[in-house]
């Protein structure tokens, strides 16, 4: 704070209200996670106004809620232009305050739709032992259901019926990829299934969802041609920290054929220097040892000494601006992607990481190595997974192609 602040009056003014005690911490916390000054001063500016907003209401810090915010904000934009990052800044002072048990956090839900949407979440966790992204995925939906079939009023699953069932997969899938159809299906089964294990429906309605056609190898996988591999690495800018972060991403998704959301969870260690190694956390909580090619090794220790800012994560990439932190998931992943296409002045149908997945994979079986060795590179669970991949191999599949028919003898 004296750092920003250097006006003893501003200084002391900052600290007035209900959170004056808090400002320094919140200051500081700022700080941590890499804030510019301006920046810093800015929020904190505002932290300060809504301290004496709250003193002239005789709001004590326990009382805070998140209605408060809306509330000061539309009171704010009266004589202060509003900035983008506002509520984010009240919302982090909330977390501050409910870290120092300051606020008490929020009980369970009270109303009856969240107490079962609460439940469902801990049998998914607890009973199923599902991933928190499915178990986000899987909640969404039977939310969706459910408010589609009661609205805001009592829930009463005993009078769901198989056309309710039906018609909202009828109604969805309308609006929805195929592969997310399968998914609506799978979360929809899954929670009739746990309404019927909690005694509230005496049929099994789950033999009511209808399947998704998804025909097996159906689709050709969508690479991205190594020439236009070397276009977007070489399109990003190197002098810069994210140019740096980016190029590094990139490598790792282009030579080692990473998913998103494994490069998300890469750790500082997980990078074994002296073995040249990188651990990778897959699908199902599996773990896979990779070497590390040395060009992949250079543009991360390039990273880590010159680029990633100061923090206490452990995650090797981490958010370019504040707050520094990790990635969110496997979305911020495909947004860099997104970007690194644009700015090499590519236009793909596809957009996210996986296409340099695949792209690997097309490459490796053209330089001659086989779908066993891609599989085992990729970590696929399953050989039949790996099957997909002949069908790029087309020098292999003309000498399984029949004449055609009246064609030239």
């Amino acid at each position: 704070m004296n750092l920003i602040f250097k006006d003893p009056k501003t200084f002391q003014r900052r600290h007035e209200g209900p959170l004056g005690q808090y400002i320094d911490s919140y200051a500081a916390e700022m700080r941590e996670q890499g804030y510019c000054e301006a920046a810093a001063e800015s929020q904190i500016r505002l932290v300060a106004d809504f301290s004496r907003w709250l003193a002239k209401r005789e709001i004590a810090p326990q009382q805070i809620t998140t209605d408060q915010f809306t509330i000061y904000l539309r009171f704010r934009a009266r004589y202060r232009r509003p900035k983008r990052d506002d509520l984010a800044a009240l919302k982090r002072l909330l977390n501050l305050l409910l870290r120092q048990g300051v606020i008490v956090p929020p009980s369970l839900p009270t109303t009856p739709m969240g107490r079962l949407q609460a439940e469902f979440g801990r049998y998914l966790r607890e009973e199923r032992v599902l991933a928190s992204t499915t178990v986000t995925y899987y909640m969404a939906f039977a939310n969706e259901f459910l408010t589609e079939r009661f609205g805001t009023g009592r829930v009463d699953l005993s009078r769901l019926c198989s056309a309710d069932v039906t018609g909202f997969i009828q109604r969805r899938a309308a609006s929805i990829r195929s592969r997310r159809v399968q998914l609506l299906t799978t979360s929809l089964r899954s929670f009739l299934r746990f309404a019927r294990y909690r005694g509230d429906l005496r049929t099994e309605l789950g033999a009511c969802v209808p399947s998704v056609a998804n025909w097996s190898l159906s689709t050709v996988p969508r690479a991205l041609p190594p020439k236009q591999v070397e276009l977007v690495l070489a399109a990003c800018n190197r002098k810069a920290a994210m140019g740096r972060r980016d190029y590094a991403i990139l490598l790792l998704l282009a030579r080692l054929g990473l998913r998103a959301n494994e490069v998300v969870a890469l750790t500082l260690e997980d990078l074994d220097w002296e073995k040249g190694l990188i651990t990778v956390r897959g699908k199902g909580g599996r773990y896979s040892q990779l070497p590390l090619p040395v060009d992949v090794g250079e543009a991360i220790a390039d990273y880590l000494r010159s680029a990633r800012p100061k923090a206490l994560h452990r995650c090797v990439f981490l958010r370019g601006r504040a707050p520094v932190a990790s990635f969110k998931g496997s979305q911020a992943i495909a947004s860099l992607v997104r970007h690194a296409l644009v700015r090499a002045g590519i236009h793909s149908q596809r957009n996210g990481a996986h296409q340099f997945r695949h792209g690997l994979a097309t490459q490796m079986l053209r330089q001659g190595a086989s779908l066993a060795e891609i599989g085992e590179l990729l970590r696929h669970r399953s050989p039949q997974t790996t099957t997909i991949y002949a069908k790029v191999d087309l020098t292999s599949l003309r000498t399984l192609a029949l004449p055609w028919p009246g064609g030239v003898r």
